[in-house]
């Protein structure tokens, strides 16, 4: 299920908080219609959750364990590369990328991948 890039981007972009699928869409840089189609599998899976609010549909991790296997996962990946990883700097330059990740979230720039 997590052999798709795609599918790992979205589940890294939903530890720790909700969001709906435009909100997803512009993070991962993908058509709206295409992340859909990754939740839907993602949700059969039994890896993420629905909250309806009105029309709008946001989608969270189904538990502790799913962010704990992504959050592993990425920071296996950053290990295979070169410099520091980014989960061991610290707190103060994780906090920065962090805030710097969000606002480029918002902005439907690609973010980093890193997390507080």
């Amino acid at each position: 299920m997590l052999a798709d890039a795609t599918r790992v981007q979205i589940v890294w972009a939903l530890v720790g908080q909700e969001r709906s699928v435009n909100d997803l869409a512009t993070h991962v840089q993908k058509p709206a219609s295409s992340v859909s189609q990754h939740l839907a599998k993602l949700r059969m899976a039994r890896l993420v959750r629905t909250r309806r609010e009105g029309t709008t549909i946001y989608y969270s991790l189904d538990n502790d364990h799913i962010a704990q296997l992504v959050t592993d996962a990425v920071f296996n990946a950053e290990h295979a590369g070169s410099g520091v990883p980014g989960h061991h700097r610290d707190t103060a330059q994780l906090a920065a990328i962090h805030r710097e990740v969000s606002a480029a979230s918002v902005n439907g720039v690609s973010p980093t991948g890193r997390r507080a």
